[in-house]
């Protein structure tokens, strides 16, 4: 019987180890019914369409690989020829993306990112509750330039060097953290340069092992237990507040993040006159919102984890926090010192910094004409914009020119360093997402060339009773539950023509249920693999999943809500969601309906 059970374990063990290729190769067998219950085309595209979200969600294949199986099965299966499915891998929205991570290169290039986090905390205070703040916004506003990932990993080292100065050397050394130095090099190893998946991060960085207990007890006095027990608390408030921030600052704009890249090829590519959604467009919505949320949760966090009482007593600070404190405030000044004064290239690189947001946002602000009415219409985009200013920062010279040098005949003939080398940009430019995105393109592509949307579309008919407000509420909580679980990016790609034949069936504005759908799939707290950020902040080892789950049930919540809120107020002017687009063109067989369905509503209000 032992020895039955013996092999039964070595066998399960085994199997677990294959897991992999299992699910390679169990999945496709599984999926073959829909090739033969549905029509041709459209069920050959589903079967695609099934078979890389299962391998998304299981990540049986990296990400960006499962991503390029459209290359390989459109043609074969007579879904896409490759001519039209090969282009969708490098559509000007991958472009406009490339052109923000060339810029958040050499803003890391250059350490700016470091010197606006450390004047934040300078302005703000060192009170806990105001470097969370300090540090929350920092994040967000990194996280709309940087890819989410990359702002996570730069500011968690500051972080460390905070803890440090407010908690002491031995706090930290028993909760296991590490050096600014060591943190640094770490979180660059596993989290900045190339953005792993969401299981990669997780399992990173392994927990450092505690010292191990005493056997004997030592009486402690209560003051100080409670004042671990704050440091405690206070720790895991930093430690949250950083991945949160970074998700909701993402969301603020087009480049933040790559759901909000993938809803704007997708809109191309099922609506192609919708030009609604542009940078400044999305910016005046999203911003607002990414506003009240980061203020809401900041809240959430310092209540939840005692930086701010509610308390009516005002209760007077110990003289070890006031310390504390003071020893935070030199921490964080001396750090800026050590800094210097501002460089020629870091004024070179917020220059061009601010010229890229300007004239992505004035491209065309949609109430006044912007500076691309001066060119041939159609032919500027906001991938043209980011790609100029990219351009520049590869010749433009690090060092301030100077005449002396061309008359001085002794001076060193040394060549000038750009802002931005090429090396760099191979480095640091995470090149899978890019393919992630351009999968996306391609699955959108094909499910529209196909007939699959319209196919879902009229699949979704017992849905056409439910309330358009009711409708973006179910869609948000839907995929911030699914994101949890699965990849952002992936998510919001199987989701999207989902949701735009849903809002025709609707008879609503498609942007009604597509913004928010990509917008929820951002609010991802409470799971360390809901995020890349999540993970990076809980391979830390000081971070339990019910931290995470309880404060982050509450941000899931509050997120829902807020976005539900925008979409039925100030986004309805900007996007003009109270009226059905002439940028839809339907299928014929459902222009009748459709008409009909507008004539009734219209006869009976």
């Amino acid at each position: 019987m032992h020895c039955s059970m013996s092999v039964i374990v070595a066998l399960v063990k085994k199997l677990w180890c294959i897991k992999r290729y299992i699910v390679l190769i169990a999945t496709p067998l599984i999926l073959l019914p829909i090739l033969f219950t549905l029509p041709p085309k459209e069920g050959k595209c589903l079967y695609v369409v099934l078979l890389m979200a299962f391998y998304w969600c299981t990540e049986a294949l990296p990400l960006a690989v499962t991503a390029m199986l459209p290359i390989v099965l459109f043609p074969f299966l007579g879904i896409l020829p490759s001519s039209k499915v090969c282009p969708q891998y490098f559509l000007d929205t991958n472009f406009l993306f490339l052109s923000g991570l060339l810029m958040a290169a050499a803003i890391e290039e250059w350490n700016l990112h470091r010197r606006i986090a450390l004047k934040v905390l300078i302005l703000v205070g060192v009170q806990p509750a105001r470097l969370i703040l300090g540090m929350m916004m920092t994040t967000a506003f990194l996280s709309m330039w940087l890819s989410n990932t990359a702002s996570t990993a730069m500011m968690l080292p500051i972080a460390n060097a905070i803890l440090k100065s407010l908690f002491g050397e031995k706090f930290c050394e028993e909760r296991g953290i590490t050096s600014n130095e060591e943190s640094s090099a770490n979180l660059q190893e596993n989290g900045l340069h190339l953005v792993p998946t969401e299981a990669q991060l997780l399992t990173a960085n392994e927990v450092k092992e505690l010292p191990e207990k005493s056997d004997f007890s030592i009486e402690v006095h209560p003051d100080v237990t409670k004042e671990r027990e704050y440091q405690n608390r206070i720790w895991k408030a930093f430690l949250i507040s950083i991945p949160y921030s970074a998700s909701i600052g993402g969301t603020a704009t087009l480049t933040g993040t790559a759901p909000n890249l993938i809803l704007l090829g997708q809109l191309k590519s099922f609506f192609p006159d919708c030009d609604v959604v542009n940078f400044g467009s999305w910016f005046v919505f999203a911003f607002p919102l990414m506003v009240i949320f980061l203020v809401l949760g900041w809240l959430w966090i310092s209540i939840l984890h005692g930086a701010i009482s509610l308390s009516c007593k005002r209760k007077e600070k110990s003289v070890i926090r006031t310390d504390a404190e003071a020893k935070a405030r030199d921490v964080i000044r001396e750090d800026y010192r050590k800094l210097g004064p501002t460089n020629f290239a870091e004024k070179a690189v917020f220059f061009f910094f601010c010229l890229f947001a300007i004239l992505l946002f004035t491209r065309d602000p949609k109430f006044i004409p912007g500076w691309s009415s001066a060119f041939t219409p159609g032919f500027t985009s906001d991938a043209v914009t980011g790609i100029t200013i990219a351009i520049i920062l590869f010749f433009f010279p690090a060092e301030k020119p100077s005449l002396k040098w061309w008359f001085d005949l002794k001076a060193p003939n040394t060549e000038n360093r750009a802002l931005l080398s090429w090396k760099k940009a191979q480095d640091t430019v995470p090149w899978n997402i890019i393919l992630l995105l351009g999968g996306g393109f391609a699955m959108a592509k094909g499910c529209e060339a196909s007939g699959l949307s319209t196919w879902i579309g009229g699949r979704l008919h017992p849905l056409e009773g439910v309330p358009p407000a009711v409708a973006v509420l179910l869609v948000t909580i839907l995929i911030a539950s699914f994101t949890e679980f699965a990849s952002n990016t992936a998510t919001i790609i199987v989701f999207l023509p989902v949701l735009s034949e849903l809002a025709i069936r609707l008879k609503v504005n498609p942007l009604y249920l597509m913004i928010p759908g990509t917008v929820g799939c951002s609010y991802a707290f409470m799971l360390p693999v809901s995020t890349p950020p999540n993970s990076i902040a809980f391979s830390t080892g000081h971070l339990l999943v019910k931290d995470m789950a309880k404060t982050g049930l509450l941000m899931n919540l509050m997120g829902v809500l807020l976005l539900s809120l925008a979409m039925n107020t100030w986004a309805s002017s900007i996007f003009q969601l109270g009226t059905f687009p002439d940028w839809v063109h339907l299928p014929s067989s459902n222009i009748t309906g459709l008409a009909a369905g507008i004539q009734n509503a219209t006869m009976g209000g």
